[in-house]
């Protein structure tokens, strides 16, 4: 029996899971991508790019492909794609598990203030001029055209456009892993002496995290948003031993 399964992708974690559940010959996996990456890594999976069309959407595609399970490996800040994956799941009787990185935690050094959103994040710089790296990705960095007064350096795997109407900014695209030292570099390059950064959680992009820590500079820190009450797991490897558990009722029924 060949169980298909459905993993809520755009995370290393999402390509990883993907790659060892892969190796079972009783799975077929599908990786969903919601297709905000121009340049997407390469998957090693069957995949899929793009939105379902909101809860009926997921709903039918989970009906119409006989979907077994339901993986949320999306990231930590995907609040209404995972609300959806819920609610089509519940609405299909399909189980959903999550796979949720741990958060980061503020340690001894540390110069965090926390806000609920990059609009307050931006309302967070204040009125002087400061020197900012925005580190929150390309979708919401229009929210800080409405502080023009700081000098922004943004980091994003895909180029901004439209670019940010603001007098000072320098556009840098790379993706991660950012080792702390090289964090550390960048940050004294550019004179930086505010990070901007959502708790993603992981170790990918903890080095600006540590390396701000080292260097005094405060972090302003978007807090994640609320999500839906599902099952759950922190890693990878934990997941994988959770995935038999949530097929056991699929071989009860039959399916």
């Amino acid at each position: 029996m060949t169980h298909r399964i459905l993993i809520l992708g755009g995370t290393t974690e999402a390509r990883q899971l993907a790659g060892k559940l892969a190796r079972r010959k009783d799975f077929s996996i599908t990786l969903s991508l919601a297709g905000r990456t121009e340049s997407p890594m390469a998957q090693g999976v069957p995949m899929r790019s793009g939105g379902f069309g909101g809860v009926q959407g997921l709903a039918a595609y989970l009906h119409r492909e006989q979907v077994d399970l339901v993986i949320d490996a999306t990231h930590p800040y995907a609040a209404r794609i995972s609300a959806n994956a819920a609610e089509a799941a519940r609405q299909t009787s399909v189980p959903i598990v999550a796979l949720r990185r741990a958060g980061w935690e503020p340690v001894a050094g540390d110069r965090w203030t926390l806000v609920e959103s990059v609009a307050e994040a931006a309302k967070a710089l204040g009125t002087a001029p400061r020197r900012v790296l925005l580190a929150i990705g390309r979708q919401e960095a229009g929210a800080f055209e409405t502080a023009p007064q700081h000098r922004y350096l943004i980091r994003s795997v895909d180029p901004i456009e439209p670019k940010l109407a603001v007098p000072d900014v320098v556009y840098l695209l790379a993706r991660g892993p950012f080792p702390e030292a090289d964090e550390r570099a960048l940050l004294e390059k550019y004179a930086i002496d505010t990070v901007v950064s959502k708790n993603s959680g992981g170790e990918a992009t903890y080095g600006k995290i540590a390396a701000a820590r080292a260097l005094g500079i405060e972090v302003i820190m978007v807090r994640r948003p609320p999500l839906p009450d599902i099952a759950s797991a922190e890693t990878v490897d934990q997941l994988a031993a959770m995935v038999d558990h949530f097929l056991d009722p699929v071989a009860e029924r039959g399916v």
